[in-house]
């Protein structure tokens, strides 16, 4: 148990970073950390490095065990279940298959073409951009494994239940029909050696840090700004956990919004920190990485308006009970 708790103050919470990077500070730049300033700057460069060192080492393991489960495959592996079995499977594949959002559109035509049903397919694209094996280290990074746990677990089940209601409506027919009829060219995979596997996991570290690398330092400096500059106060007279409000404002604000969960997970800290409750930060998170608004401009051009809006009318609905629920018995998990 004590070395479970060294290991993860030094390699996840990385005290070892926290304190150099305060030792730097006050020592070589004469600033104390207990200031605005010093504060501010402690807390973009601890978390900008952190951050990025977590990134690039669970992007290249992920993206490793990834090599296993290209499209093609997911989609055969899919194709053999059916029921909530296959949203299960299809939600639980979302975690280890990272896809962005931008690749929405070509995953649901290949999906949807390979006769998988559409609310599998919806369950895949909840998951894979709002919950990873990487979200779970960071998670546990700033917050703690419980919590980490927790939200890893209403994810999936977010996704299995978000895409089981929409196979149990039979909204078939509010998918384009051009969808249906786009050759998609199934190729078999070569089997990859263990060096191609390591290659790719490297492509894919640099691929996803030079697309994200810009949102992570928006994403820490708004959260430097909310923990040293904004009052508390006022952030809890909008966002306090007293607000029933609170996490219907943190979901909507989220929504519009086009982020990296690796971007909003130092907004989401600044907010926690500063007294918000976690479910409220957790829905504002939630609702930046499942629907984004440049997500659903993209999926608007492979389904009809009728079959988004319960999409993101399931996915919201679900976001909101979920950021009440943590309110409410979130102190179980501190």
């Amino acid at each position: 148990m004590i070395i479970f708790q060294w290991l993860n103050k030094q390699l996840f919470k990385m005290e070892w970073l926290h304190n150099l990077v305060t030792y730097i500070i006050e020592k070589m730049f004469d600033l104390d950390v207990n200031t605005r300033v010093g504060g501010s700057i402690h807390f973009f460069i601890y978390d900008v490095i952190k951050i990025f060192i977590l990134l690039s080492v669970l992007i290249y393991v992920t993206s490793y065990i990834q090599s296993y489960f290209p499209p093609e495959r997911t989609k055969k592996i899919l194709g053999r279940l059916n029921g909530i079995s296959a949203n299960i499977l299809s939600a639980l594949l979302g975690t280890v298959t990272p896809f962005c959002s931008c690749s929405s559109i070509p995953l649901f035509i290949g999906f949807t073409n390979a006769g998988l049903p559409i609310g599998v397919t919806f369950s895949f694209l909840i998951s894979s951009p709002l919950v990873d094996l990487a979200s779970i280290i960071l998670l546990a990074s700033i917050f703690n494994w419980k919590i980490a746990i927790a939200y890893v677990t209403v994810g999936i089940v977010l996704a299995v239940i978000g895409g089981t209601v929409i196979s149990k409506m039979k909204l078939e027919r509010y998918v384009e029909p051009f969808v249906f009829g786009t050759k998609v060219m199934d190729i078999e995979q070569e089997e990859l050696t263990v060096d191609d596997r390591m290659n790719f996991a490297k492509d894919q570290v640099l691929d996803i840090i030079k697309r994200v690398w810009l949102y992570i330092f928006i994403g820490v400096g708004i959260g430097a700004a909310i923990h040293n500059w904004i009052p508390e106060n006022l952030i809890s007279a909008i966002l306090g956990q007293d607000k029933w409000y609170s996490v219907l404002i943190a979901t909507f604000v989220g929504v519009p919004m086009y982020a990296d969960i690796f971007g909003t997970l130092p907004i989401a800290e600044a907010l926690a920190l500063k007294g918000v409750g976690l479910g409220t930060a957790l829905s504002f998170m939630m609702g930046v990485t499942a629907l984004s608004l440049p997500s659903m401009i993209m999926l608007k051009k492979v389904v009809r308006m009728k079959l988004l809006a319960i999409f993101v009318g399931t996915v919201t609905l679900g976001i909101i009970i979920i950021g009440y629920k943590f309110n409410a018995f979130g102190y179980l998990l501190i």
